[in-house]
């Protein structure tokens, strides 16, 4: 019987961030440096500012450590962050944002990114799948 090829293993990249109000900053710059050495440059920036969207709400909405993972795998990269908060985020879609914010979501959403919340005690996880293959 011939072998077959088991399919590629999926590329992963996992950080910790403290709590700080650089993280999005700090995230941003893993997220760019890490996909530009492992995807075509063209999907970067989109994804670049779903992790900064999401850094940003997990730095907001908690006070603790959140941990960042990003996956490609099969032309797609899910994006996730862990943050310590149960509360989930709020998935209606704005018609404006405030002078504190408002429109991470919707941005996220606008991508084309398909959104998971994965709840857990003592936190919560939220997923962006975006398709790397035009």
């Amino acid at each position: 019987m011939p072998a077959t090829a088991s399919p590629p293993a999926p590329a992963r990249h996992v950080a910790v961030l403290p709590y700080d109000l650089h993280a999005p900053a700090v995230a941003r710059r893993i997220a760019e440096r890490w996909l530009k050495a492992t995807e075509p440059a063209d999907h970067v920036d989109d994804a670049v500012l779903v992790v900064s969207e999401l850094v940003t709400n997990a730095v907001r909405h908690t006070h603790d450590s959140c941990r960042l993972t990003l996956t490609v795998e099969e032309g797609h990269l899910d994006i996730a962050v862990a943050d310590h908060s149960e509360d989930l985020p709020d998935m209606r879609v704005h018609t404006s944002g405030d002078e504190r914010g408002g429109f991470g979501m919707d941005i996220v959403c606008q991508l084309g990114g398909q959104v998971t919340v994965v709840p857990a005690i003592g936190g919560k996880t939220v997923h962006v799948l975006l398709e790397l293959e035009s």
